[in-house]
């Protein structure tokens, strides 16, 4: 690890974990002024136009990879179209002895006076809970059911390699093919087809849009670097998001930089549950890797440090990490070891505490531990 991806680890690691009202906000504005005026792909996708527009861009200070889904590390955003919480959810979030999530004094404000009110019986839990049975009510409130996926659209995808061959400007192109080939007179659903491709269509322009801010973002902090190094490297984010994801990626940086646009927008749309995969992103990215090697544009060293700031292994409560920060750097080191201890396939990894630790997080180390293994991928 880089003494710069360090710096920037133990950056994440100390910061809050903090919700922030800004997409809550931007959506309610947008919904309330267009509800009822548009089908409901084309009202989505609008809707993640709207808010790239609009949110924060945070590029952090020697950051190589950008884009954050909130204004900034660890800033979450809220989905109240999905779940709007309330002014309890909201407190408990902000008290509870895990999982805790910072709740400025300024979100619950405008939960109170913007979200709560317009959501309110227009959120899609609450629409469910209306229209489901009595007896699914009985069987939910013996518990049958998690409230899990009340706070979440469907998730768990992976990528195939299509975001590393084609540019989105190219899947507008198959939308557009597509779209002009339906017969409005013989096709039934034809209507229903192209709102869904008009959707589409919206989305893909809003991730090229939103990688376009992160380039003018860089190029403005440009204009405020001292730093020679940092200005060519800010110049090259900027390049970078110029031609990714609008474009295919040409190169190693550009393919990371590719597919974590398409990742964040798609988190940005919708809470999926917790797992949008890149896939095998080690195959996905070889060929650009080998191509860096053989045309001097990358070193193994360059790689890794690319590779560090893109793929974040998040370590738990910041007050936990203070208090066993020393283990938690073992817990990394240790997991690096064993990658060269067996070098091959593993295929599970048991972390055992023991000792003064026994009371502590458990998953906290096995989480640094996972860092560690992951750390030469």
């Amino acid at each position: 690890m880089t003494s710069r991806t360090e710096t920037l680890r133990c950056r994440s690691l100390e910061a809050k974990p903090t919700i922030s009202s800004e997409r809550a906000v931007l959506m309610t504005g947008f919904s309330r002024g267009h509800e009822g005026r548009y089908s409901p792909p084309v009202m989505r996708g609008l809707a993640l136009r709207h808010l790239v527009e609009h949110q924060t861009i945070f590029i952090g200070e020697g950051e190589l990879i950008v884009g954050e889904r909130g204004p900034a590390p660890k800033v979450v955003p809220t989905f109240p179209e999905l779940t709007c919480h309330s002014l309890e959810d909201l407190r408990i979030l902000n008290s509870r002895p895990k999982t805790w999530y910072v709740v400025p004094d300024e979100v619950l404000a405008d939960y109170e006076r913007i979200v709560i009110p317009y959501w309110h019986g227009r959120s899609l839990r609450d629409r469910m809970f209306e229209a489901l049975a009595p007896e699914w009510h009985t069987a939910y409130e013996a518990g049958i059911f998690t409230e899990f996926m009340e706070q979440r659209a469907p998730g768990h995808t992976v990528l195939d390699d299509k975001i590393y061959s084609r540019g989105l400007l190219d899947f507008i192109a198959d939308i557009d093919r597509v779209a002009a080939s339906i017969d409005g007179l013989r096709d039934p659903e034809a209507w229903e087809k192209r709102e869904a491709l008009a959707g589409m269509r919206l989305a893909a322009a809003a991730v090229i849009r939103f990688a376009e801010r992160h380039a003018d973002r860089a190029l403005a902090l440009v204009e405020q670097e001292r730093s020679p190094s940092r200005r060519s490297e800010l110049e090259q984010i900027a390049a970078v998001c110029r031609h990714v994801p609008a474009h295919a990626p040409r190169t190693f940086w550009e393919a990371l930089q590719a597919y974590w646009f398409c990742h964040l927008g798609v988190i940005t749309e919708l809470n999926g549950w917790d797992a949008f995969n890149p896939g095998h992103l080690d195959q996905h990215l070889l060929r650009f890797y080998e191509q860096g090697l053989a045309d001097g544009t990358l070193t193994a060293d360059s790689a890794r440090e690319l590779v560090e700031h893109a793929v974040n292994v998040p370590l738990g409560d910041p007050a936990a990490v203070a208090a066993l920060r020393p283990f938690v750097v073992l817990a990394d080191r240790l997991g690096r070891f064993s990658v060269q201890l067996d070098p091959g396939r593993l295929e599970r990894v048991d972390v055992m505490v023991a000792g003064a630790l026994a009371g502590s997080d458990p998953e906290l180390l096995a989480r640094a531990v996972l860092a560690g293994l992951l750390g030469p991928v």
